[in-house]
């Protein structure tokens, strides 16, 4: 799963977390990446930020994705940012889109983009 917004799209920033937290509660192997503006959800700190009424808070589900599943930022959206292995959550990687694309097109992936 991949998630591209931020805070300027909350909605759909939260429904990507919200999915990856409930694919992983069902037993799903997830792996969830946080590109462009939700690179900085792998920062310590930001996910606690991040607020959207009616939404389970961001921070409890990236927890849970972390616990069960995987979490990556994409390293050109983390080069732009600034962001390096040394700032992100431990379980956090950085890899970059040679990786991603290894991991969608394994037999039986299914690529979920938000």
């Amino acid at each position: 799963m991949k998630v591209t917004a931020g805070t300027e799209d909350a909605e759909r920033c939260n429904q990507a977390f919200t999915v990856a937290a409930a694919a992983v509660a069902a037993g799903a192997e997830v792996s969830l990446w946080l590109t462009g503006e939700a690179a900085w959800f792998g920062v310590p700190g930001r996910a606690q930020q991040f607020s959207l009424p009616l939404a389970t808070p961001l921070v409890d589900l990236l927890g849970l994705v972390l616990a069960d599943g995987a979490v990556t930022v994409c390293s050109q959206c983390a080069a732009r940012r600034g962001i390096t292995e040394a700032d992100v959550i431990p379980g956090i990687v950085i890899k970059g889109a040679a990786v991603f694309a290894e991991e969608i097109l394994t037999e039986g992936v299914q690529a979920i983009v938000y």
